[in-house]
């Protein structure tokens, strides 16, 4: 008997990720994944909707997701589909969905920040080898979440909006950049950490894992430099000092920053120096995995 396929969809306010997979011997074994940057967050109105143009990006997205589903045999009753911070906030989240479930014939989960850290730190705990207490911190396009766990449970979970993609629009969206855009970067991290920052302190952990787009970033760019893939303060303090000497939004010039992440890197940076600071990190690894991996076992569990 052929074992069936399903697949895991996330709607993040930056990437869509679609993972596809099937059970061997009781774990999800990964047969194909598709991304793309649709960085929904980028088209949040001021009147709190999202504007068609950003919306129709995201239906397209949807609509080759669509396509890849069927190409991988997947029935549309074998699919979980969940979506993050910019489809929770936005006025127009309704039409979005509606527009959507014509395309996919599976209707959209919007998840809680809660949820969406309890299925980081799943997706976390299913890839990435560890002891003891850890801090998982996913810095996403809209909102930031962190976990303390300790093996399979759950100490401490919270999610807080920061993303890369709205600290983009509101500190890095015009060049030059200057160190004055990082200290305010820095100052609204603070402020929005507020008093989660003594909660987060007084848990404490043993190691740190950093999970999804901002972390994967740094790690792509020093594995391509041949350097050790632990982001330290200092490997982020030089990387600020590069993109400061950025001439262009494009941050060409920066050896192995993927151009499609370029965008919203320098955002990305400047969250994490501010959490290495306030938070006292001296070390950072990547997770094997985060949201799309946690959605993606809850599915297989249920299935």
């Amino acid at each position: 008997m052929i074992a069936p396929r399903y697949a895991a969809i996330t709607l993040g306010s930056n990437s869509f990720n679609m993972l596809v997979a099937e059970t061997v011997v009781g774990q999800p074994k990964i047969i194909a994944k598709y991304k793309r940057k649709v960085r929904l967050a980028e088209g949040i109105q001021d009147n709190g909707s999202l504007s068609e143009e950003v919306l129709l990006r995201g239906l397209d997205c949807l609509s080759m997701f669509a396509e890849m589903l069927e190409k991988e045999g997947v029935n549309s009753e074998n699919i979980a589909v969940i979506a993050t911070a910019t489809l929770r906030n936005i006025a127009n989240s309704d039409d979005f969905c509606h527009r959507a479930l014509s395309i996919l014939g599976h209707p959209i989960e919007i998840i809680t920040g809660m949820r969406e850290a309890e299925l980081i730190y799943q997706g976390m705990v299913a890839t990435t080898r560890g002891e003891g207490r850890r801090l998982v911190i996913d810095i996403g396009g809209a909102s930031t979440e962190f976990i303390i766990g300790d093996g399979d449970k759950v100490l401490l979970k919270n999610s807080l909006a920061m993303g890369c993609v709205t600290f983009n629009e509101h500190f890095f969206n015009s060049m030059p950049l200057q160190e004055l855009d990082f200290e305010d970067a820095k100052s609204q991290v603070k402020n929005i950490l507020g008093a989660h920052l003594t909660e987060l302190k007084t848990l404490g952990w043993h190691c740190v894992v950093g999970a999804s787009g901002s972390v994967q970033s740094v790690v792509e760019l020093l594995s391509h430099r041949n350097q050790s893939t632990s982001i330290t303060p200092d490997v982020l303090y030089k990387l600020k000092q590069e993109v400061l000497a950025q001439s262009d939004l494009s941050m060409t010039e920066i050896a192995g920053l993927n151009h499609e992440r370029a965008p919203t890197f320098a955002a990305g940076i400047s969250i994490l120096l501010a959490l290495f600071e306030l938070l006292n990190i001296d070390k950072l690894n990547l997770s094997g995995g985060a949201l799309r991996e946690g959605v993606l076992q809850t599915l297989a569990n249920r299935l």
